[in-house]
């Protein structure tokens, strides 16, 4: 159910196409938008150790493609391969605890540039 049905602000939904109304639309299906992924020879990886409240320390990398679920897999990759937790924070990755040289040796056997 719409949010303003049987109100005098019920407008029913239009293609945005042909203008007719969604259910008398013959306009075939929109293409999907491909996801072009970079391929990890093309990145150039950043690595930086970050100090953060009270003493924490996190492994952050940066300037990667985040696009797809590309991005989410390699946080995955690098979280078991370090034994650490990670997140996701815009379009950097971060693991808990300084990881630098076993991230960076772990990039580049995936193929990836790392830089400093």
């Amino acid at each position: 159910m719409r949010l303003f049905a049987g109100t005098q602000f019920d407008i029913p939904p239009t293609c945005d196409r042909c203008q007719l109304l969604e259910a008398e639309c013959k306009c075939p299906p929109k293409p999907p938008e491909s996801v072009t992924i970079m391929p990890p020879g093309k990145q150039t990886a950043r690595i930086r150790l970050e100090k953060r409240s009270k003493g924490k320390m996190v492994t952050t990398i940066r300037d990667l493609d985040n696009s797809g679920d590309h991005f989410s897999t390699l946080l995955t990759k690098l979280k078991n391969h370090c034994g650490a937790g990670g997140s996701v924070d815009g379009e950097i990755l971060e693991i808990q605890g300084d990881h630098v040289l076993r991230i960076s040796e772990f990039l580049k056997k995936e193929g990836y540039r790392v830089g400093k």
